[in-house]
């Protein structure tokens, strides 16, 4: 089945709105780069304060985000387990499949741009289907995360996280590609290479922060002690420049790319109005985490994630730990705008098992705290003293599992589902998954 979409509600969006890099020698596939490159100018500004959603003055709200109703539109249906969003300046939209497709949709239509040559094959139920496999073909693996350059299209270069093979090991690399070409596909040049991968825990979220770095998520792929180790790649948040060298103001703790380490299966990044970032990630069977972030810091796994566990020698402490309830966390965004003021400056989680989206208030220590009533205030003794957290669950079982949220240069907020993985609880599929929808103010 074809993906529809619904062009007349998204107009309004589209209207308003060194090649090789830091591949590591030996690194398995590392000849990817086509011999016949364009030389590509990557260089972005670095200045903070440039940054269109800086605000070092900001406040936590102290409302209840639930008090007022929000309610989703559909924009496109029928994607193939979706797993990542990234607005260009000029509002098209790209969405990665994790079956092995970058595709764009600007309001007139929605097309594929290229596929990943060396990714992996990666399988999907079908639209409505009742079958119920924890594991398609490719698991966790396949076509994840993708950025677009932040001077879009100039360069016309969009980047991509995926997983490939090489003889029997699994690995995941980010590349980038020139979508305006007539064959995107023979322009791929890798940046990162040779991070560990399986069939689970690859993390894999990539998005330019403040300061037109590229971050990006890696899990600890099953291999534990590769989280603990700052010289690996691994269950790490890595910062780079745009051509995959180790970012400037790196803190140096192993890899130079590392920016922190300790991390299970980090699949959300983003950032506070201050540029400071935030971090979700999965725990084992509950005990996720929400994380905010200082350099060169270790965030635990393996050897805490219980709480039970905190505080502990070395370890950076998390703002949120769920314990034994579990929302599987996955694409987030730090809301800022206007569209839905009731979210604003406020951090909105999808949620894969819980299947909900989790709007979580970061309340500065000087703030009063918004309503706990139907939500959950994290504020025991271990946590990260800096900001009290407050979840409030919403839109629970109405959209099923909810991969990734993102915020649109008009302000809006948008998401998509990843009902076709096989996860997915009672009633998902549904006939029109996966979708991509915009969040609005609800009718009181």
């Amino acid at each position: 089945m074809s993906e529809r979409w619904s062009r007349r509600r998204f107009l309004a969006l589209a209207g308003a709105t060194g090649l090789a890099g830091c591949v590591s020698a030996g690194s398995p596939g590392s000849d990817r780069t086509t011999a016949e490159q364009p030389n590509y100018d990557l260089s972005a500004p670095h200045d903070l304060a440039s940054w269109d959603r800086y605000d070092p003055d900001w406040s936590s709200p102290t409302a209840s985000p639930v008090e007022a109703a929000v309610e989703t539109e559909v924009l496109v249906e029928n994607l193939e387990i979706p797993w990542d969003l990234s607005f260009a300046p000029s509002g098209e939209l790209f969405i990665t499949e994790r079956i092995g497709r970058i595709k764009v949709f600007d309001g007139d239509d929605v097309r594929e741009v290229t596929r990943p040559a060396d990714a992996i094959d990666a399988g999907s139920l079908d639209p409505g289907s009742d079958e119920s496999s924890w594991w398609v073909e490719g698991g966790e693996g396949g076509t994840l995360g993708v950025a677009v350059h932040p001077a879009y299209p100039d360069p016309p270069v969009v980047y991509v996280y995926y997983t490939y093979e090489d003889g029997d090991e699994r690995y995941n690399r980010v590349a980038y590609v020139d979508v305006s070409a007539d064959d995107p596909e023979a322009t791929e040049t890798t940046i990162v290479d040779g991070i560990p991968a399986d069939s689970y825990h690859n993390g894999g979220r990539l998005t330019f922060g403040p300061e037109n770095y590229l971050w990006i998520t890696t899990g600890d792929a099953g291999e534990e002690p590769l989280a603990a180790d700052p010289e690996s790649v691994a269950g790490a948040v890595l910062r780079v420049t745009p051509d995959g060298n180790p970012a400037p103001g790196n803190p140096g703790v192993g890899d130079p790319r590392v920016y922190t380490y300790g991390h299970r299966n980090p699949q959300g990044v983003t950032f506070l109005p201050d540029g400071t970032p935030v971090v979700d990630e999965h725990g084992p069977g509950g005990n996720d985490e929400v994380n905010v972030l200082v350099p060169g810091h270790d965030y635990g796994w393996p050897d805490a994630r219980e709480v039970d566990e905190y505080p502990a020698d070395g370890v950076h402490p998390p703002v949120a730990n769920t314990g034994n309830a579990t929302w599987a966390p996955s694409g987030s965004v730090f809301y800022t705008g206007d569209a839905l003021p009731q979210w604003r400056n406020r951090l909105v989680i999808g949620a894969l098992g819980g299947q909900h989206v989790n709007v979580v208030t970061l309340s500065q220590p000087d703030r009063d705290l918004p309503p706990a009533d139907g939500g959950r205030r994290f504020d025991d003794e271990f946590y990260d003293d800096r900001y009290t957290a407050t979840s409030h669950t919403t839109f629970e079982d109405e959209l099923g599992r909810v991969r990734h949220v993102e915020q649109g240069p008009d302000d809006a907020l948008y998401g998509v589902t990843c009902n076709r993985d096989g996860r997915a609880g009672d009633g998902f599929p549904t006939e029109r998954d996966d979708v991509l929808v915009r969040f609005t103010p609800g009718e009181e």
